[in-house]
């Protein structure tokens, strides 16, 4: 198997994703094309990116996610 999840781990990812985070608005959304990663986003904005690593059988995903600092509420 590739590196990318497969339509039925995305589901999977998205369970237990939204469960862990306590977030029903979690998505996690299939590469929108061949090659890239598949996408975590919350209420439709992507906020950062899952990949799968397969290591002698022991598959894990690790989560990256990506902050934009004008998000960021203001400095006090």
């Amino acid at each position: 198997m590739s590196n990318s999840p497969s339509p039925s781990e995305i589901t999977r990812l998205q369970v237990a994703l939204r469960r862990l985070l306590g977030s029903p608005g979690l998505t996690v959304n299939p590469p929108p094309r061949a090659g890239m990663s598949v996408e975590l986003a919350v209420h439709g904005e992507v906020i950062g990116t899952i990949h799968r690593d397969d290591e002698e059988g022991e598959i894990s995903y690790a989560v990256n996610l990506i902050l934009l600092e004008e998000d960021l509420p203001a400095a006090s």
